[in-house]
C-alpha cells in the first residue's frame, strides 16, 4: 500500500499524520513547545526546537502506522505562516530566534510607513495593498525580516553578499530536510511575507527594495504541489520526495475542500482565521480584509478573503497556563455547558498581541469586562469561548459587504470539538456551521497535495470526494438575544480599543 505524510509545524505544536490511499489516518504523533517572550508584543521561537519537534514527530508517526518508511511516497509540508527565519547558507544556522507571526516588534516602523509616499508619489500603504493583498502590519514577514538584517549584528552585509537565507518555516524545513540542496517555498507562504506580487507571481523588486532585502537570500517560490526537494534517507529511513506545501490556514482551505468561489471555512487553532475562495482573480478589500493566494497548482493561481484573528486557542492556553482556571483545554467545554452558554454579562477581547482584522491595532491590549461579585470562573470560560466567535461575526459581515456572502461554514481546529460552540458560532453567524470527521483538516490539506503530487489523488475535485461531514448546526437563537450579545460585545471592544 502507498502512505503520504503530511507534516504540520504550527504556532505551539509540530504534528505528523501518515495517511493510506483512501486518506486514513493509519499513524499520527504531536509534540507541544512554548514560544518566548523576550519583550512586551515581541513573540519568539527556538529553530532547532522547530526542526527537532518535525523529525521527532515523522519518524514516531511512521513508527506508529507500522509501515516501512520506503512505503511514504510523498511529504506535504504545512506551516505557521509569516514566522521569519533567518540562516547562514553554508552552515544552516540561524542567526537569531525564529520571529513568530504575532510579533508586534514591527509596530512602530508600520506606523511610520503608513504616511509615507514613494518617490514617485503614489502612496505606499496602497501600492503594498496592490502588490500584495495586504495591508500595513507588523503581522507579516517584511518587517521581522527587515529587523533582522539591521539588528543582528553584520546581517545587512552578509545578507548583500550572499552568503544568507531567508525563509517562512516552510522553507526552513525543507532546507533542512534536504541538506541544503533546496531553498524553497510555496505561492501560499511567499503571499504572507508582503515581499510578493500575488497576480505577477514573483517577488516584487520594488519591495524588496523598500525594505532594503537582497532577493539573493529570498527562496525559489513553487506551485504548492512541486518538487520541492528530497528528505535525506538519515531522517525518516528513506529518501522521501516533498511535493506539497502549503501555509496553514490554505491548506485548511484545501483540507475543507473549498475549490469553489464561495466556499468558506474557518480554523479554530492557536489563532482563528476564516477563509473564502474568491476564484481565478484577486479580490481585493475595502473592509480591511486580505487579499491572499489560496493555492497554485499546475501554475494556476486560485485567490481567497482571508479575516485574522490573532488569539483563539491560545487564549484556552492562557487561562490553562497562566491563571490555572482549566488543567487541560478539554475543561472549557464543561464550563461552558455548566453556564448554559450564559456569561451573564461577562465579555473579553482577547488582545494579547494586538487586535486583526478589521482593526489591525497592534497596540490593543487584552480585556475583560462586565465581571461582578457573582461572576466566577466558569463565566469568564465562557466569555472567552464566546470572543471568537464575536469576532468571527465581524468578519463574516465584512465579507458579505465585500460581496462575498457565506451562507455555509466548514469548521475545524481543536476548538470545535465543543458541540455547544459550533452552535452557539451558528447562532450568532446565522449561517450553516459543518463540522467535518476530520477536524485536523491543515494536516489534511497538506496529505492532499501530496498525493495530487505522487499521484495518490488525481486532481483537487478528486480529493472534494473524500470530505466527510460529522455534524451540521443551523441557527436557532432568537434575534433579541443574538443582537444583545453583540451590541455587548461591541461596547467590550470599543473599551479595548480607546
Amino acid at each position: 500500500m502507498t502512505y503520504v505524510m503530511a507534516l504540520d509545524q504550527g504556532t505551539s505544536s509540530s504534528r505528523a499524520i501518515i495517511y493510506n490511499s483512501q486518506g486514513e489516518v493509519v499513524g499520527t504523533a504531536q509534540q507541544t513547545f512554548d514560544s518566548i517572550y523576550p519583550h512586551d508584543g515581541w513573540v519568539e521561537q527556538d529553530p532547532d526546537t522547530l526542526w527537532q519537534s518535525i523529525l521527532q514527530v515523522g519518524r514516531q508517526a511512521i513508527a506508529a502506522a507500522s509501515i516501512e518508511p520506503a512505503q511514504v511516497k510523498a511529504i506535504g509540508i504545512t506551516n505557521q505562516r509569516e514566522t521569519t527565519l533567518l540562516w547562514d547558507r553554508q552552515t544552516g544556522e540561524c542567526l537569531y530566534n525564529a520571529i513568530v507571526w504575532q510579533d508586534r516588534r514591527g509596530a512602530d516602523r508600520c506606523i511610520a510607513m503608513a504616511g509615507e509616499q514613494l518617490a514617485d508619489g503614489r502612496d505606499l500603504a496602497s501600492t503594498i495593498n496592490q502588490i500584495t493583498g495586504l495591508i500595513i502590519d507588523p503581522y507579516f514577514s517584511s518587517t521581522k525580516l527587515a529587523w533582522l538584517l539591521s539588528n543582528v549584528p553584520q546581517a545587512q552585509s552578509k545578507a548583500e553578499a550572499g552568503e544568507l537565507c531567508f525563509g517562512t518555516v516552510d522553507s526552513y524545513l525543507i532546507w533542512q530536510l534536504t541538506t541544503g540542496v533546496s531553498h524553497v517555498t510555496d505561492a501560499t507562504n511567499a503571499s504572507r511575507t508582503q515581499l510578493f506580487d500575488i497576480c505577477a507571481n514573483q517577488w516584487s523588486p520594488e519591495l524588496t527594495e523598500y525594505f532594503a532585502i537582497p532577493q539573493s537570500i529570498l527562496p525559489e517560490v513553487h506551485d504548492s504541489v512541486s518538487q520541492f526537494g528530497v528528505a535525506d534517507p538519515q531522517w525518516f529511513g528513506a529518501a522521501i520526495p516533498i511535493l506539497g506545501v502549503a501555509g496553514d490556514q490554505q491548506a485548511a482551505l484545501i483540507g475543507q475542500a473549498c475549490f469553489t468561489p464561495g466556499m468558506s471555512k474557518s480554523t479554530y487553532g492557536t489563532g482563528c482565521f476564516v477563509m473564502t475562495h474568491t476564484g481565478p482573480t484577486v479580490r481585493y478589500s475595502k473592509k480591511n480584509l486580505l487579499a491572499t493566494i489560496a493555492y497554485r497548482i499546475d501554475g494556476q493561481t486560485s485567490y481567497a478573503l482571508e479575516g485574522s484573528i490573532f488569539v483563539a486557542g491560545q487564549a484556552v492556553k492562557w487561562l490553562r497556563d497562566q491563571l490555572g482556571l482549566i488543567e487541560q483545554a478539554a475543561d472549557t467545554q464543561a464550563a461552558y455547558e455548566r453556564t448554559g452558554g450564559d456569561a451573564q454579562g461577562v465579555y473579553v477581547v482577547p488582545s494579547f498581541t494586538g487586535l486583526g482584522a478589521p482593526h489591525w491595532r497592534p497596540d490593543a491590549r487584552g480585556l475583560i469586562t462586565g465581571m461582578t461579585l457573582s461572576t466566577d470562573k466558569d463565566h469568564i470560560i465562557t466569555a472567552f469561548l464566546q470572543s471568537v466567535v464575536f469576532q468571527t461575526e465581524t468578519l463574516l459581515r465584512l465579507m458579505a459587504e465585500e460581496g462575498a456572502p457565506v451562507d455555509t461554514l466548514r469548521v475545524d481546529g481543536g476548538m470545535v470539538v465543543n458541540h455547544a460552540l459550533c452552535q452557539f458560532l451558528s447562532d450568532i453567524l446565522q449561517v450553516v456551521v459543518e463540522r467535518p470527521l476530520d477536524i485536523e483538516t491543515t494536516a489534511k490539506g497538506a496529505g492532499v497535495l501530496a498525493a495530487i503530487g505522487c499521484g495518490v489523488l488525481k486532481d483537487l475535485p478528486d480529493a472534494a470526494t473524500h470530505w466527510r461531514l460529522d455534524k451540521r448546526f443551523e441557527s436557532d437563537m432568537a434575534g433579541a438575544i443574538r443582537e444583545k450579545l453583540l451590541s455587548g460585545y461591541e461596547h467590550a471592544l470599543q473599551q479595548a480599543l480607546t
